[in-house]
């Protein structure tokens, strides 16, 4: 887990970008696009603390705000492609050796793995949403 944050904190540097922005781009890469609620509660930042993040990523061109066409009172918010492709040549090398080490396993041991991480991810956001409510209720 300590080298995943570091190489998060790296990858942020190495973007110019705070570790929440990397964390932001991140999450709009994988997903494609959040509406600014879901941003907001997958980051755990405020609303406010989201709108202002959402700002700085659009000045530096990587995201971009739309109407949400199912509702219009959201917005939705989107990555720029073009822009991510930095963020992909920053990423390449940690991908380009974890896919050497899942490599190294057989077929069947590569399930258990990618089992493991569809169940942990969702337990660790589980588990930080528990820490960010024991925060709060301090």
């Amino acid at each position: 887990m300590d080298a995943v944050g570091l190489h998060g904190l790296a990858g942020a540097e190495a973007a110019s970008l705070h570790a929440t922005e990397w964390y932001a781009l991140s999450l709009l890469d994988l997903e494609g696009s959040l509406t600014s609620g879901k941003l907001s509660t997958r980051t755990g930042l405020t609303t406010g603390a989201t709108t202002r993040l959402i700002d700085r990523l659009e000045r530096a061109g990587y995201v971009r705000r739309t109407a949400d066409p199912a509702d219009r009172r959201k917005v939705v918010v989107e990555p720029v492609p073009d822009a991510l492709a930095g963020v992909d040549a920053i990423v390449g090398p940690a991908r380009r050796h974890i896919a050497e080490v899942i490599a190294q396993y057989t077929p069947e041991q590569q399930e258990v793995l990618f089992d493991y991480f569809a169940r942990a991810a969702p337990a660790y956001r589980a588990a930080s949403e528990e820490i960010r409510r024991a925060r709060t209720e301090r």
